[in-house]
């Protein structure tokens, strides 16, 4: 069967960049079971057990090279992958081959791989993170002093920036970041914990030398790039390892789908658009339309981490006694798919937030639409300065603001909340004098300073740690 008569994850064709998808591939897995079978075996020779040097290398010469038909066709015969691998090594490796996986258990390459997995995952995701960053730095610069309406409850409340409104959603990706960091930070190899845990079969190796099997454990990690493995186990890691990253995972989803959903609205409004492409078709039906279908995609699989992510806590929580295989078939798809959707959300935030259109007059109507009713407050204070009382100017105001609205919203009529208040002596003020006081910039507070200093305090240390190239990000249909 080919690829048109056979189910093929979307993940494949249409979303995963191929660097996130060689690190779920089997090349990646069946390559780092042979560089944990190389390093226990190092280790052991270096620790007193009778291994050649020239068996080492006989491993180390093999270790890309992997003969899949062997182990494939092995598999049928045992229906163990672990093991059908063993033979497939030992068959390129005759001289190694008596001491491939000694007193090893299936978990000590398959759980120390899916450590590493995690790692190598997480490395991607946190330079992607930082690429969308970077967009998001020079796009808050552009446009830190461009008023533009704020909204709390999505009505418009007061004013704040363009670029202001960019440092919002790089915050919570930071802190995604950070919480990844975090989590890379703590993480530690399973090491050989054997069966159950307990190492037995490593004190059998070493008779009964504990300091040996700990040094062992400490040789490994080091080869393997980590500080330490994990104190205690069952025969796996604990499950809640996965549950933790695949929470921060979540994080990113959420994240970026605040950020798709506020470009959605904002496209809405036509006052910000995500990349369009000339011979872009919005709709099959109506040639006009320009839809937002980038941030929606984001939107969509951040819907499905976020609803993913409760798998692995599911499963950390019925692990029994010191393990159970009911992990093994949700946790290789629900992690995998984690990590490539977010890879796939990422790819798009970068490629959106690398073309983000700004339509400035459009954006300034609107604020100019709804300003005198945000000035009312300024003006008061002016008539108050002049000798007004505040709670008469207060009703006031009220009342001519409730009455201009109503025109507008009725009738379609400018606001004319402005001439109304010049219109009424209790305010004292010519409609010149208010209109002075309509200048935006005079009502988006700290914006500018705001995003000066977040760049400078808190986006460039992360720039400095994680991005080290820019990265293009091309989407598939």
């Amino acid at each position: 069967m080919d690829s048109k008569t056979r189910y093929v994850s979307p993940f494949s064709t249409r979303y995963a960049s191929d660097e996130m998808q060689y690190v779920f591939s089997e090349e990646f897995k069946f390559r780092t079971w042979r560089r944990l079978w190389i390093a226990l075996a190092k280790a052991e020779k270096t620790l007193g057990v009778n291994i050649t040097d020239e068996q080492i290398v006989e491993l180390e010469a093999n270790a890309e090279n992997i003969n899949y038909d062997v182990a494939e066709a092995r598999e049928k015969e045992c229906r163990h992958d672990v093991m059908s691998h063993v033979y497939a090594y030992g068959k390129q490796c005759p001289k190694a081959e008596g001491i491939i996986h000694l007193g090893a258990t299936s978990c000590y390459v398959g759980d120390n791989t899916d450590v590493i997995i995690l790692r190598e995952a997480s490395r991607i995701i946190l330079k992607k993170a930082a690429a969308v960053i970077k967009n998001l730095s020079d796009f808050a610069q552009k446009y830190k002093a461009v008023p533009t309406l704020a909204y709390t409850h999505l009505q418009p409340a007061q004013l704040t920036t363009v670029g202001k409104r960019a440092t919002l959603w790089m915050n919570e990706l930071i802190m995604d970041m950070e919480n990844l960091r975090f989590q890379l930070d703590n993480l530690k190899l399973l090491g050989q914990k054997g069966t159950t845990g307990t190492q037995a079969s490593f004190m059998d190796i070493f008779n009964g030398d504990e300091e040996k099997v700990k040094k062992l454990e400490a040789l490994i990690a080091k080869e393997m790039g980590f500080e330490k493995c994990v104190p205690v186990s069952g025969q796996t890691y604990s499950r809640k390892t996965d549950a933790y990253f695949l929470g921060v995972l979540s994080g990113f989803a959420q994240s970026a789908g605040k950020f798709s959903n506020d470009m959605r609205i904002l496209q809405s409004f036509e006052e910000v658009e995500e990349p369009f492409e000339s011979s872009q078709i919005g709709s099959s039906a109506m040639p006009y339309k320009r839809n937002p279908m980038r941030c929606e995609r984001m939107t969509s699989l951040s819907r499905y981490v976020m609803s993913i992510a409760v798998n692995p806590a599911l499963t950390a929580s019925t692990q029994w006694f010191e393990r159970t295989l009911d992990d093994s078939a949700n946790k290789r798809i629900s992690t995998a798919e984690a990590f490539l959707a977010v890879d796939a959300i990422l790819n798009i935030y970068i490629n959106v937030t690398s073309g983000l259109v700004v339509y400035e007059n459009v954006i300034n109507r609107r604020v100019m639409e709804k300003l005198p009713f945000m000035a009312t407050e300024n003006i008061m204070m002016e008539a108050v300065k002049r000798g007004g009382n505040r709670q008469q100017l207060h009703e006031a105001l009220r009342v001519h603001s409730q009455a201009a609205a109503t025109e507008v919203k009725l009738h379609g009529a400018e606001n004319d909340l402005i001439s109304r208040i010049a219109s009424d002596s209790l305010f004292g003020l010519t409609e010149e004098e208010i209109r002075r006081e309509l200048d935006p910039k005079k009502f988006i507070g700290r914006s500018i300073s705001q995003v000066d200093e977040f760049s400078e305090e808190i986006v460039r240390p992360v720039l400095e740690e994680y991005y080290k190239e820019e990265i293009k990000a091309e989407l598939k249909v």
